[in-house]
């Protein structure tokens, strides 16, 4: 694996094994110590109405309430993300993220896709009330004043888009800052949303459930905004994994105005980013490819 790449202060996050031991997934370097400072805007909820958008199973940090959210139902194992990165794990309706205290965003945001999903989400309206998620202690969240006021700006950007959303409770989900990374503007609202609309179109003519691992990578010289120390990606990633075919390929584009590059197979997404995220499940092909 090629680590030098990586900065993202993690050592070892497994896929937990049915009835076998854990494997690792990837290995990285820990980020260096210099940051600096940049953001975004928009309306919000209240954190009493924020918290009553989750079932009492979601309040707990545990993918125990979500595991059919990730591919053969095996979550990613917390318990191996190094302790200084404070992770915790948080399922929503329709999305999983494994997500840093240290770094105030998702490490990985997972979600399972169909074409019966899809077309629920069809007509569901954007709610853009974002929020800091209640289900994360203060001091290891990021903030909406985080994102306010930063020059250059940033977008609050979702992990797990709001147009995959079914309906009115998880689009409202969406928007938890817990499912956000700082984002340029013009990646998130153009090459981004591009990736996003692509991923949508292949799972909406897939034959079974296509699973989408997204998150930023944070490369040596990352930055941060806010108060509270937002980590500014580098980079960012979305694997796709059709379940049915085996297939699975990927796109890692720098958080910045970029043009669309041609999907990459798993096999050198593994060795660009360290990431293993499929474990041990089978990968037959790549986009385009047998």
């Amino acid at each position: 694996m090629h680590l030098r790449k990586i900065a993202v202060g993690l050592s070892a996050l497994v896929l937990l094994s049915t009835g076998a031991e854990a494997r690792s997934l990837l290995d990285l370097l820990k980020p260096p110590a210099q940051h600096q400072e940049q953001s975004s805007r928009s309306g919000s909820i209240s954190q009493g109405a924020a918290l009553d958008l989750y079932s009492n199973k979601q309040k707990q940090p545990s993918f125990d309430g979500c595991a059919d959210l990730f591919p053969s139902a095996r979550p990613i194992n917390t318990a191996t993300v190094p302790a200084s990165m404070k992770p915790m794990a948080l399922c929503s309706d329709h999305f999983a993220v494994l997500y840093s205290q240290t770094s105030k965003t998702p490490l990985v945001v997972v979600e399972r896709l169909n074409a019966a999903q899809l077309r629920d989400a069809k007509g569901e309206e954007r709610t853009n009330q974002f929020y800091a998620d209640p289900r994360i202690p203060k001091g290891g969240r990021a903030e909406l004043s985080d994102y306010k006021g930063q020059k250059p700006a940033v977008d609050r950007g979702h992990q797990s888009p709001a147009a995959d959303a079914p309906n009115a409770n998880a689009m409202a989900q969406s928007f938890a800052l817990s499912n956000m990374v700082p984002q340029d503007p013009t990646n998130n609202r153009k090459i981004w949303s591009k990736v996003e609309a692509d991923v949508r179109k292949f799972a909406l003519r897939a034959n079974g459930n296509v699973y989408v691992f997204t998150g930023p990578l944070f490369d040596p010289g990352y930055t941060t905004i806010g108060g509270n120390k937002v980590w500014v990606p580098t980079r960012l990633f979305k694997l796709v994994y059709d379940a049915s075919s085996g297939r699975a390929w990927a796109y890692v584009l720098p958080n910045a105005e970029t043009r669309i590059e041609k999907p990459m197979d798993y096999a050198t997404f593994v060795k660009d980013t360290g990431l293993r995220l499929l474990g041990d499940l089978p990968v037959t092909g790549s986009v385009g490819r047998g």
